[in-house]
């Protein structure tokens, strides 16, 4: 029983790729690629 996701496609809010979310982004909140999620939740630099 294997469902498979709606993606959205979205341009990262910090450096700008193309990349796909499971969800669909807010307009009013930023969205980032995998590689910034993960920087920004470990508290990283902010470029």
């Amino acid at each position: 029983m294997s469902e498979e996701r709606k993606m959205y496609p979205i341009k990262c809010s910090d450096c700008g790729t193309d990349a796909e979310v499971p969800f669909e982004p807010a307009a009013d909140r930023p969205v980032y690629c995998k590689e910034c999620l993960t920087k920004q939740r470990s508290g990283g630099p902010k470029t």
